[in-house]
């Protein structure tokens, strides 16, 4: 298959030669005459495809009377990424070549493969994906329209023989409505949910001189938090915790571009605070909403024992030694990425001690309040890690979690909480 096929797909418009080569050695070229079926709903998936030529029919409920098609996807356009991004892994609707079609496979593996080496990749795909899921949302308020129009007219030809009939029907609409909204709204978040936890870290590395643990729970269906865990070679790990301003699916846009932007820049192998810097720059050009984003990015080195870190805004690192007593790290003036051109950043080294634990968190976590009204706050978190200092790390995460949110009891969680603790063994 030739690499000039590849390089005209607007997805990978962006990829350098030597990526466009790599992924050439990895997809599939294969054609498919009219009326193929190319998958179905339901059914497990185990690759994607990328339309080269012809078109491909997207249908819900297919051979159903409720059989809809969502849409054409025609050269240049992907299908079936939606069962990779699945936890069960299940196709969410089927797929039928319209005209006679050329398209390129790539396997689950190679899925997965292509989204860690070129992360930018992933940022392209979920503003797609918002656009399909906001082109079927008006899709599917025409029909609800055109369904109501036809109901009006059948209670207006009641109401004539029995106005309290007519009444009836009238109400079951308005509440038929809202349970169709509700449930419209509730589909649609609980994809941005899923495709926000399929960007992050799926699992922690497991390495036999750092003990790592990690935790996040949203506020809401969708979190403004993220964390990464990014490997930079033998005995260098990088820790990331963020957070962004606001909730709702605007934070949690810009907290998708923000990892993304994060993990181009720790590639070009900098300083945490170079790599900073270089986020901003990138965030001021596409921050037209005014958004901003706390970070803290820091390395650990094994053979200094340290962990070197630039802050943005962010919450102070906390570090214990095995003893379990807190230590406290110089605090530096720190400013949010995204408002500033030249923000300033605390940038600190802190000396890890032996099993000792040091952990990145939000202001979630000190910020959680009872049902009085009263924050957790910095000493009971001091507290409760200097009483499980010895436990391993993701338990530690998991125990911290279980105590806040016994702690709020009945109050709602007003800010997500994210969590990342990490042990020099």
């Amino acid at each position: 298959m030739s690499a000039s096929l590849i390089d005209k797909v607007p997805l990978f418009a962006s990829l350098p030669a030597a990526e466009i080569d790599h992924l050439v050695s990895l997809a599939t070229f294969s054609s498919y005459p009219a009326d193929t079926m190319l998958f179905y709903e339901d059914a497990p998936g185990d690759r994607f495809y990328i339309v080269l030529s012809g078109e491909v029919a997207i249908i819900k409920a297919l051979h159903t009377p409720e059989e809809r098609m969502l849409g054409i996807r025609g050269g240049g356009e992907f299908v079936g990424e939606m069962s990779l991004l699945q936890p069960d892994g299940l196709r969410t609707a089927s797929a039928r070549t319209v005209t006679d079609a050329q398209v390129i496979e790539l396997t689950r593996a190679h899925f997965d493969e292509m989204l860690h080496r070129n992360p930018t990749l992933a940022y392209d795909m979920l503003r797609v994906l918002g656009d399909r899921l906001r082109a079927s949302h008006e899709l599917t308020i025409r029909d609800l329209q055109e369904k109501n129009r036809q109901l009006a007219q059948a209670y207006a030809d009641v109401q004539s023989q029995n106005q309290r009939l007519a009444q009836a029907y009238a109400d079951l609409e308005a509440a038929q409505e809202q349970i169709i909204a509700k449930e419209t709204l509730e589909r649609e978040l609980q994809l941005a949910r899923e495709i926000q936890e399929s960007i992050l870290p799926r699992s922690l590395p497991q390495l036999p001189w750092l003990d790592l643990g990690a935790r996040m729970v949203a506020a809401r269906e969708v979190a403004g938090d993220f964390f990464d865990v990014i490997p930079l070679g033998p005995g260098r790990l990088g820790l990331v915790v963020g957070d962004v301003c606001g909730k709702g699916m605007p934070a949690a846009i810009f907290m998708a571009l923000t990892r993304s932007l994060l993990r181009v820049e720790v590639s070009r192998a900098l300083a945490p605070d170079e790599t900073l810097r270089g986020v901003n720059v990138h965030l001021q050009d596409m921050n037209a909403a005014g958004m901003f984003v706390t970070v803290i990015y820091g390395i650990v080195d094994l053979p200094t024992r340290t962990f070197t870190y630039a802050r943005a805004g962010h919450e102070l690192p906390l570090l214990w030694d095995a003893a379990g007593a807190p230590l406290d790290p110089a605090r530096g003036l720190g400013h949010p990425l995204g408002i500033l051109p030249d923000p300033a950043l605390d940038v600190q080294t802190l000396r890890l001690p032996p099993d000792g634990v040091l952990l990145l968190y939000s202001d979630g976590v000190t910020e959680a309040t009872d049902e009085r009204g009263d924050f957790f706050g910095s000493e009971r978190l001091l507290a409760e890690v200097s009483a499980r200092v010895a436990a391993p790390a993701q338990r530690l995460c998991d125990d911290l979690v279980a105590t806040l949110t016994a702690y709020h009891g009945a109050a709602p969680q007003a800010d997500d909480i994210t969590l990342l603790a990490a042990r020099l063994r």
